[in-house]
Parts: structure tokens; sequence; C-alpha cells
């Protein structure tokens, strides 16, 4: 522990405001006046119950996007609820939100456009089904996520609910822990194969392993936006999991840094110190020297959405909705809940993806041909199962795109323009720097930003690629960065273009991005992806595809020679020059013969970007990528 103490010696001379505002009352205190600011109404709420203390019980103001309304994010213990408590929700919403529900990334919802006068009636009726929002905000556990179908699937080799619920009574509800550590704190658990539960991306992870002939759990950690988490080198018995948990969360109370909130997650207590030393902590913390990790055995994608349906453990069926990025209502919960009740077993989980599974289902056709899986499909497109979109700028206040519309109005784009009969692709759409929509695993990800267009400032994305839930997941890379939102669409569809040209049957757009897509340097990815834009803007029938065979070792400048190449052989019919060798011309006196003399009618901007690559002069020629992206700018 002494090397724990020490690294928070050295954060500890100063606290930031957040730690500064929670002296200023417990969370207990402000929770007792909230019948009384029912009564006495908004203004009567200090400002810092409404910008702290109060979003420890899953209350947030919005008063910025709602005036003097709220949002309450409902704790969804692993996505599962059963066809009483989705009822009891969706009438809630109803009756106090607008009929509007979000279904979020951590499997939970949330209700909007809540007057503070109904939050009391609220709670009781939540709490009167085994329900409550309790530190869903903050600095605070949030809410635990596991695999939906559990101990319902073929899949799952250790049932993993009942551990989430003995993890949970560690800290829900204990006035001890409201409000106690120094940042959020996510976790997940699952004892399954496929990991449905995104298993790899949060502050602590237990994730299915099996160890000298035992099955049990490795523990990782240190996840969080942008960051997959890392092994800690521990295995655990499913009895020893609550023990190493208690452990880890007994340090970052303790150890975890109170200074800068930018970075006070337990990732940069590890870093600080090293997982080596963490291991060591949670060992001596908790009096048990656990053994080392075993072999991870959650190792696969999953597939249900694409399907439909998945056959489960009774010979029943947990049957999939999608939701495109997570828009729901209070009326089509209750309907779910019905439906749950008639056709099912009435039992209802929520997957982090943002949709849901109906579980115990044994005449499948009966189902969907209730009302319900007309709006919502059982199989929507290639672009819509594996969609992903937080709130955006029109209910969150970091948000700087409105995200949810964008990322709807792209799938329906892609829809039209490149339809597919199969194939798997996950977008997953984050309204700002933030990542809540985990943009960062998605096989193509999209982060919010601003961008300059004809002078002016509008909505932009930065996109990138090769994101990965598998294996112990991986963190995507940037391609485009301030893509205007207005050609993000024209961009992401040369992509999708090439998906359908050359993806093996069945191929997921993650392996394609394996097989095709990593041959390639970022730079010319993005490149590839405007250029494909602007010949059919301008209706140039060229295509310049990606290939499997590549000679160019990922290197920038080579890409862009032979880009240059192929472009100058498709606008002319000729070799740029008569001989190459190692990705420049032989014959150092031969000129480069304009494009124009060759094929007058040629575009002005491909003539002037491939002379610009393969110029006669090795010293002129642009030798990356953003040199000669001028060229093919649109609009």
């Amino acid at each position: 522990m002494e090397a724990l103490q020490k690294a928070y010696d050295a954060r500890a001379k100063k606290l930031n405001k957040v730690e500064e505002t929670k002296t200023l009352k417990t969370p207990q205190e402000a929770f007792a006046m909230l019948e009384q600011y029912a009564k006495e109404g908004y203004a009567s709420i200090p400002d810092e119950d409404k910008n702290y203390f109060l979003k420890c019980f899953g209350i947030y103001d919005k008063n910025d996007q709602t005036p003097q309304k709220f949002m309450i994010r409902v704790r969804i213990s692993g996505g599962y609820l059963n066809a009483v408590q989705a009822r009891v929700l969706g009438e809630i919403a109803q009756e106090f939100g607008e009929d509007y529900i979000d279904i979020t990334t951590r499997a939970q919802i949330e209700l909007r456009y809540i007057d503070i006068k109904d939050i009391p009636t609220i709670f009781e009726r939540m709490r009167a089904v085994g329900i409550s929002s309790y530190q869903t905000g903050v600095d605070n556990f949030r809410n635990i996520v596991t695999d939906p179908l559990d101990s319902y699937g073929f899949d799952t080799v250790l049932p993993s609910f009942e551990l989430l619920k003995k993890l949970e009574s560690s800290f829900l509800h204990d006035w001890e822990w409201i409000s106690a550590l120094p940042r959020k704190f996510n976790t997940s658990i699952t004892g399954a194969i496929s990991n449905r539960c995104n298993a790899f991306s949060h502050d602590c992870c237990f994730v299915l392993a099996q160890r000298e002939g035992f099955w049990g759990y490795n523990m990782f950690l240190g996840g969080k936006v942008g960051k997959v988490a890392k092994s800690a080198d521990i295995f655990l018995l499913p009895c020893e999991v609550p023990l190493a948990y208690n452990s880890i969360i007994d340090i970052f109370k303790r150890f975890g840094f109170r200074d800068n909130r930018n970075k006070n997650r337990l990732s940069f207590l590890v870093e600080a110190v090293g997982m080596e030393e963490i291991r060591s902590a949670i060992c001596q913390n908790a009096g048990i020297d656990f053994a080392h990790a075993g072999e991870t055995m959650t190792k696969l994608d999953f597939n249900d959405p694409d399907h439909g349906r998945v056959q489960l453990r009774d010979g029943s069926f947990g049957v999939h909705m999608v939701v495109p990025a997570g828009i729901f209502s209070g009326s089509d919960l209750v309907r779910v809940a019905d439906v749950s009740e008639q056709w099912g077993d009435g039992e209802i989980r929520f997957d982090i993806e943002q949709s849901i599974y109906i579980l115990g289902v044994k005449e499948i056709d009966a189902l969907k041909n209730e009302a319900i899986f007309q709006k919502y499909k059982s199989v929507d497109s290639p672009y819509k199962n594996h969609l992903i979109a937080c709130a955006g700028s029109q209910h969150c206040p970091f948000g700087v795109i409105e995200n949810k519309s964008d990322a709807i109005k792209m799938a329906e784009y892609l829809e039209k323009k490149v339809p597919l009969s199969n194939g798997s692709v996950r977008m997953y759409w984050s309204g700002c720097i933030k990542g809540c929509g985990l943009n960062g695993l998605g096989d193509i990800g999209f982060e919010g930003c601003k961008v300059k267009v004809n002078g002016e400032m509008e909505g932009g994305v930065n996109i990138s690629l090769g994101g990965k839930i598998t294996s112990e997941g991986l963190e995507g890379y940037t391609i485009l960065k301030s893509a205007p939102l207005r050609y993000a669409h024209f961009y992401v569809e040369t992509l999708m273009l090439e998906y359908k040209r050359f993806k093996n049957p069945f191929e997921s757009f993650e392996q394609f991005h394996e097989r095709i897509l990593k041959l390639y340097t970022p730079a010319c990815i993005g490149f590839m992806m405007k250029l494909g834009a602007y010949l059919r803007e301008n209706g140039i029938d060229i295509e310049i595809n990606f290939g499997e065979k590549v000679n160019t070792g990922r290197n920038e400048e080579f890409e862009l020679f032979e880009l240059g190449r192929k472009l100058y052989m498709k606008l002319t019919g000729r070799e740029a020059y008569s001989a190459y060798d190692r990705f420049t011309n032989v014959l150092k006196s031969e000129k480069l013969q304009s494009i124009h003399s060759l094929a007058p009618n040629a575009d002005e901007n491909l003539s002037l970007l491939c002379e610009k690559i393969l110029d006669t002069k090795e010293q002129n020629r642009a030798v990356v990528f953003s040199e000669v992206e001028g060229f093919i700018s649109l609009g």
C-alpha cells in the first residue's frame, strides 16, 4: 500500500471543485429536502443540489434543454426487468414524462421532461416494484452490466446475475458509499463466451475464464472512454469475486485522486503505480493471495440482432427487438410488458446496444405479428441492428451534435444507397468527446465535433475504424477528423460499397476490416472515403478500390504514389511512366505527360491531383494524403 499512499499524497495538494461541493452537505441531507422541493417548486432548489447532490439519486437538472424539467436515470440492474416493473416504468413515462424514454448504453433507461413536484410520487411507484434511481450519476457506482441472456443462454458457462446483485449490495442505498468515490465507477461481469455486454471497457471487469480446470473470472481494471481495461492478472472463483470487488472499490475510495477530475478515474491510479502494485494491494486488502489470471474465455461477438432470435436452454427463444438509437416511449414499454406476458415468460432485457430481448418465447411468429413488432423490427437493416447513439445536444449539455437523429439519418441513407442482404456493422455514435455512445468500440465510430464550413461553424464528426468487443476488446483508430455531417454519410458510403463489393458470404464488417482495411494506413482509408464521395458527386465513372494484395507495407508515401498511378491509368488509359522501382519512376529523365494532353475531358481536379502525386521531380511530389485532399473537396 505504500506506493498507493505516495501516489495519493503527490496528488492530494488541491481538491477539485466537486470535492469542495461535497463538503457543503451530505447526500442524505439533500435527499431529505426532496419532498420540500416538490412542494415549493424548481426555484427553491439550491444550485449545489441541482448541479451535484440530486444527481447522486439519478435526478438531473435539464433546465438548459427543457426549462425547469429533470431527467431521471433509472437503475435497471444488469438490464433485467420483469413485465410488472416495465409496465410501471412505462406508465410513469406516460403520465409524467411526455411518454418519452431513452434506453442507455448501460442497459438502463432515462425518463425525461419530469417536473420536480412529481419526483416523490415517481420514486414511490418505482420503489413499490423494486426499482430505484440511486447512485446513477456523478461520483457513484453506475449500473453494473452483464449478459442479457445469462442463465437462459446456451453460451453461458457461469450465470452471473446473482453475483451482480451481491456486488451491488456492497454499495447500493448505503449512505457510506453514496458520493464517496473520487469519480464514477463502472463495472461489468459476464460468465458467457459471447460478449453481449461490452465486457472489457469498464473500471472493473469480471470476465469468464478458465484456469487449471476451474471456471471463474479474470479481473480487468482501468477501462474508460477511449481505453480498454487491462488484465489485473487475477483469477477468481465465483465465491471470490465479491471479496476482490470490495477490495478494489475500497482502494479506489481511499487512494483515488481527487484533484483533477479529468485524471481521477481508476485508470489514472493504475497508471501511477502500475498494475502489479494494484494486484498486490487487492490481495493484501482482501487478505487473500488470489490466483494469477487464467485463459479469458469471453472471446466471441454476438449476432442475435442479426437473426432476431436466439435459442435458450429450455427450448424457448429470446426474441430481439431493435430500437434504433435507443429512442423509445412509455407506451411502447407498456406494450412490451403486455406481449412479454402473453407470448413469453414476462422477462425483459435491455442490452448495451440500446435494444430489447423478450425471453421465454415459444410462438415466435405470433409474437412478431404483434403491432409493436411492426414499429420495432426483430431484424432490421445491418445499419440499425447494432446502432448506438447517446443523447446528443437535444438532451445533454455536453452534446455538440444532435447525434441520435444524425445516426438514424445515416443508417437510412445507407439502407437506400448500399442495401445489404446480409452482413453486420456496428455504428456507434457519441455526441461529444465524452464517448457515452461507445464510439471507440464501433466498427465505425462517430464522435461529435464542430467544424468550419464556408466560414461558418456547424456539426461534424471524427470518424474511427477498428473498434472491437471480441477477444479482449480494442479501441478504434481515427481515419477522418472534423468531417462535416453534411458530407459524412457520403464518406461512409464509400466504405460500405467496398464492404458490399468484396466481403465474403456472411462476413461481418469487423472481419472485413481485419482482412482488407488493416492493410492500409488510416490516412489512406480516410482519403479513399473522400475520393469515392468526390467521384460519385461528380458523376465520374471510375472505381478506385481497396484490394487484398497490397505491397505498400502501410507506408503512406508508397500508398499515395500507387494511388496516383492507378488514377492516372484510369483517366488516360496508360501508365504515367515506362518503368518503376520502389514506388518511383526508374528513368529520371522521363517527363510526366499531362493528363489533359491525353484525355482533354478528364476532371480538372483529378488531373491536378495525379500530377501533384506523380510530378517528374521527386522533390515536388506530394508524399502524404493531406497534401492533396483539397483537390477532392465536396460542395
